[in-house]
């Protein structure tokens, strides 16, 4: 429902040009490298949640990221720059996700971890693009609101855990 709109908001960012990319990486029509962009962008998505979720340093690690992308220089530097020029925190994140991932992308399509890796390589820009874009839209909302700190506190109410669910395309906290 919501994740698949958060799907959606990523290929309808990744353009034709990229998708036939991916579709020849993936040796596969449009229709295969949308499938393949699907899943992998839900496992990432399930994957950064997942890991949100977590009372640890990757849980706080990956609430940072999502702080900081919230914050409005990185808006214009994931839109403009593709994203990795100011992705920081959250490009080290994704990057780092991205491993599990591709395992488990490719046990479930049989494609080899190693195409889907490159795969993921590719969306790493557009997902954070698609991320900005997200926090951008829900600014005037709970995570600008007047009192919020900037970078968002770790999951207050109307503050991270809104920010996290508005993003992901998931619930609130």
């Amino acid at each position: 429902m919501s994740e698949s709109s958060f799907q959606d908001d990523v290929l309808g960012e990744l353009g034709p040009d990229r998708l036939s990319e991916i579709a020849g990486l993936l040796g596969t029509d449009e229709a295969g490298a949308r499938g393949t962009v699907a899943t992998t962008v839900g496992a990432m998505t399930g994957g950064l949640q997942e890991k949100a979720d977590a009372d640890d340093e990757d849980g706080d690690e990956v609430r940072q990221a999502f702080a900081e992308v919230a914050e409005p220089p990185l808006q214009g530097v994931a839109t403009l720059g593709g994203g990795l020029l100011g992705g920081g925190l959250m490009a080290g994140v994704l990057a780092k996700v991205g491993k599990p991932v591709a395992a488990a992308v490719s046990k479930k399509t049989g494609i080899p971890a190693a195409t889907v890796s490159r795969v993921i390589e590719l969306l790493i820009p557009v997902v954070l693009a698609v991320f900005a874009k997200r926090a951008a839209a829900g600014k005037g909302a709970a995570a600008g609101a007047p009192g919020a700190a900037p970078g968002g506190a770790p999951a207050e109410s109307g503050g991270l855990g809104d920010l996290l669910g508005q993003i992901l395309g998931g619930g609130r906290k």
